[in-house]
């Protein structure tokens, strides 16, 4: 059994598609789980109930972590370490291993311009610090052998199952409304994306390769260095070809000072001012550790928004 937690997030719908080459026995977590694959089963679970966390994993050789909660401090604080220490207890009772995905939070502000699984960590932010729990937890439990573990670590998202992606939220919709995308601090600084695709299909040889457990791994991430503007440029290049957009209308950089103005009236805006140095330096995020390991490489940047671009035609 294959169990995936937070099977209907960005992550866990590709994880399913990619775990059905793998095994038919496969169990889908989340609020409401929908099926995937014909073959899954489908646990629903109330995250507010840490006991049913036992039963979700019951019988599983491999557990997924993908699960996402609200962009909220103090959900974060309150929800996060009491979860994830329940999932490691459940794994332990059923000696089953466990997948986490993760975010590149907890690595010092210093690392972010060239990221690789021995950054450093040391969190400048406060969610950065709820991550930097989420990382001991997991390693001090495979470290103490009660479990197997591992760390997939990835850079910002996009694809075709991102809602919550900055192109998501900030770019595509604004084009499409014919207005310019917007954009957070400076634009021609390097940003790695990883494609969530690839993430699906990367997590899922980790899981069930014996010798990549209680470890670290970045999953295979944009090789080239695109700035911002390029992405934008691309996404808008493909929106035109794919006739959603007329022409070329540029972009709206957004300062700090705004996001925090904005944060007085959009409450998930108030959460963000805190994660801005990503904008405002390179971020890069190397992934050659996986690719030397397995051979899988990530998607080209072009492949990957035509695809991207290709999910907004479809109908919901």
């Amino acid at each position: 059994m294959q169990t995936i937690i937070g099977a209907g997030g960005s992550v866990g719908i590709p994880l399913a598609a990619e775990l059905n080459l793998l095994s038919k026995k496969i169990r889908l977590v989340s609020r409401n789980p929908r099926k995937l694959n014909n073959e899954d089963e489908l646990f629903p679970l109330d995250i507010n109930n840490l006991g049913m966390i036992r039963e979700a994993v019951k019988g599983s050789e491999v557990v997924y972590v993908t699960i996402g909660f609200p962009y909220n401090l103090k959900d974060w604080q309150r929800i996060w370490p009491p979860f994830l220490k329940a999932v490691i207890d459940a794994c332990e009772l059923e000696d089953s291993k466990m997948v986490f995905v993760d975010n590149v939070y907890m690595y010092a502000k210093s690392a972010i311009g060239h990221m690789r699984e021995d950054s450093p960590i040391d969190p400048p932010s406060r969610k950065g610090l709820v991550r930097e729990v989420l990382h001991n937890l997991i390693m001090e439990a495979a470290g103490k052998k009660r479990i197997e573990a591992i760390i997939a670590r990835a850079a910002d998202f996009y694809g075709p199952t991102t809602p919550n992606s900055i192109f998501s939220q900030a770019v595509c919709p604004n084009l499409l409304k014919g207005k310019k995308a917007q954009a957070f601090g400076d634009i021609d600084r390097v940003h790695s994306f990883t494609f969530t695709p690839d993430a699906g299909k990367a997590v899922a040889m980790l899981g069930n390769t014996k010798d990549a457990y209680n470890r670290v791994w970045h999953l295979p991430t944009t090789a080239g260095k695109l700035t911002m503007r390029e992405w934008i440029g691309l996404i808008t290049l493909e929106m035109m070809k794919e006739g959603l957009v007329k022409k070329e209308v540029g972009i709206q950089t957004v300062p700090a000072w705004i996001v925090k103005l904005l944060g007085i009236f959009v409450p998930a805006m108030k959460e963000f001012p805190e994660m801005f140095y990503q904008y405002e330096q390179d971020y890069f995020f190397e992934s050659n550790e996986f690719t030397l390991r397995f051979g899988m490489v990530a998607t080209d940047p072009q492949e990957g928004v035509r695809r991207m671009v290709a999910a907004l035609k479809k109908p919901v």
